[in-house]
Formats: structure tokens, C-alpha cells, sequence
């Protein structure tokens, strides 16, 4: 829609110290967008200042407030259950399909929640298209975090070529397929088993042949006679800690585990890391995860 409005014309290459001083004195009329005229840029100004003319401006559209959410492919999940806000939603992006509520925190030895379907299609299924890579999940049938992309290609940019990979929780294989671009060999286990058949369909559908996916308990895998792992990624925030000396013992000497944790206080678990390496530790946040606590991860070097 356009309208007309008093506005400031002024040289090109004045025009973002113009808008700066404009915007400063509450003059400039953020409603409408700025346009061009020959070597001139037409600032709309929200009252008949010195040198203002009318002019024809496009209105801005006006902004829809969304609700708080989580994009997972073409799935968005609300933290409010607000079937109104969830239609808003929708409608608002193209890309998604559905919006869903979880009814339930993670749970279970399986890490699932329970979901309900706010607006669009009932469906917990999607893809997730991550720096190239495609990732089919299923939100109730399997764990998976979109907020940890950062995080995996910051792993993938401290390997080495040719490295040996163990993933002890790789659910349907965001890090076990997008590690496995730069290593020799990834094994991913997971006791899911409905997260270990989405792991191999995604596996296949990237084309991921260095990668030997299984159905497995991690507190089992030091007894079936794996050579040691140069790294070793527990993403298992709920528990991994408990399997942490397993995880030592599958790696090598030098080599480094990356264990990722919910803590309450800084360095939480540095009295049990120390109780099976004496090597290198570095802790950083990922995300907050609730009030009071936050999601960290431990990339630690083994020392044997």
C-alpha cells in the first residue's frame, strides 16, 4: 500500500547519517520504507521539518507477533500451549507444515516426549536440511535438537582427517553424519530402536558409507572389542556423565571426549571427570535449558 507522507531528501552518501539523526530525534517514520530518486535517497519523516516535501511512500507491513518456538524442519514446537498462536504461526511461514505442544518434558530411556498437534497436520515427522546434510526425525519416536548445529560443525572443525569416531548417543545421526565427512569411521549406537532405524535410513540417504550404525546399550560397548576412538561424543545431557568412564576406556590416549551435561553450578562435574582422566578440560555453555540450568558441554583431552 502506498501513501503520501512528508520526507527529507538527501544525497546517497549521506542518507545512514541522515536516517542515524532522523531516528535520534524521533523523527524518522519507521512505518514507511525509505526509497531512492536519482542520486538522492527519500527519508520519510513523521512532520513537516525544514526542507520536507510530500512524496509517495510503500507502507511497512505491519509485524506479527509470534509465539515462542522451536523450528525442527517443517515442524514448529511452541512452549505455550495457544492453539490461536499456533494458526498465527502457521500461516506465517510457508516452510511449515505443523505445530505442535509437548504435553511431556524428555523421558524414558528412549529420550522422547509426548506431543499434541496445535494447527496443520497431525504429524510428527519431518526433514531437517543442516549445512547440506538432510536428517529425517520423528519427534516422538526419537531426540532431536536443531540448537546443537553450532555445535556439531564446531566438532567437525576440531577433527582431524581420518579419525576414528565413536557417537555413544546418536539417536537418528546429526552428529555421527555430519562427523563422518571428515572421519575414517564413525560407530553410532543408540538403544533406541526406533532412533537406530531412522540413523540407517539417514545414513543412506546421505550416502554416509564410513558410518556402521547399531542397536546398543553405551554402558556395554567397552566389551565388544573396538580399537580405542581418537573422539567421543556423549550427547546425552540427561545421563551421559554416568557412562563417562566407559567412554574413557574407548578412547584413546590423547584422544578427546566431548560429554555434554545439564548443570546447575559451574564445573559440576569436574570431581567425576577427574576421577577417570588427569588430561586437559575445557567447559562452555550451549544453551540455557531451564531457569537455573544449562546445557554444557565438556571437551575433554584423556590422559591415560
Amino acid at each position: 500500500m502506498r501513501k503520501e507522507q512528508w520526507c527529507v531528501a538527501v544525497p546517497r552518501q549521506e542518507a545512514e547519517r541522515t536516517r542515524r539523526r532522523l531516528l535520534e530525534e524521533g523523527l524518522l517514520d519507521r512505518g514507511f520504507k525509505p526509497r531512492s530518486e536519482g542520486d538522492a535517497i527519500l527519508l520519510p519523516v513523521t512532520e513537516e521539518v525544514d526542507g520536507a516535501v510530500r512524496c509517495e511512500f510503500e507502507a511497512v507491513p505491519e509485524r506479527v507477533e509470534l509465539p515462542r518456538h522451536e523450528l525442527v524442519g517443517g515442524i514448529a514446537v511452541m512452549q505455550d500451549d495457544d492453539p490461536e498462536a499456533a494458526r498465527r504461526l502457521l500461516s506465517s511461514r510457508p516452510s511449515l507444515h505443523t505445530v505442535l505442544f509437548p504435553e511431556s518434558p524428555v523421558e524414558g530411556e528412549y529420550r522422547t516426549r509426548r506431543f499434541a498437534v496445535l494447527a496443520g497436520v497431525p504429524a510428527t515427522r519431518t526433514r531437517v536440511t543442516e549445512y547440506g546434510l538432510h536428517f529425517d526425525v520423528d519427534l516422538a519416536l526419537a531426540y532431536f535438537s536443531a540448537r546443537l548445529s553450532t555445535e556439531r560443525q564446531r566438532i567437525l572443525e576440531a577433527m582431524e582427517e581420518g579419525e576414528r569416531v565413536l557417537d555413544m548417543f546418536a539417536g537418528v545421526g546429526p552428529f555421527t553424519i555430519i562427523l563422518a565427512r571428515r572421519a575414517a569411521l564413525v560407530v553410532a549406537a543408540d538403544l533406541n530402536p526406533a532412533a537406530v532405524h531412522l540413523l540407517v535410513h539417514n545414513v543412506a540417504l546421505n550416502r554416509a558409507g564410513n558410518v556402521i550404525p547399531m542397536l546398543g546399550d553405551a554402558g556395554h560397548l567397552d566389551r565388544l572389542g573396538f580399537a580405542l576412538f581418537d573422539r567421543v561424543v556423549m550427547n546425552l545431557p540427561l545421563a551421559a556423565p554416568q557412562f563417562l568412564a566407559t567412554a574413557a576406556r574407548l578412547c584413546r590416549d590423547g584422544g578427546t571426549i566431548h560429554l555434554y551435561a545439564l548443570e546447575e553450578r559451574e564445573g559440576e562435574y569436574l570431581p567425576l571427570i577427574r576421577a577417570v582422566t588427569r588430561g586437559e578440560v575445557t567447559e562452555r555453555q550451549v544453551r540455557t535449558y531451564s531457569p537455573g540450568k544449562w546445557h554444557a558441554v565438556y571437551d575433554i583431552t584423556v590422559e591415560k
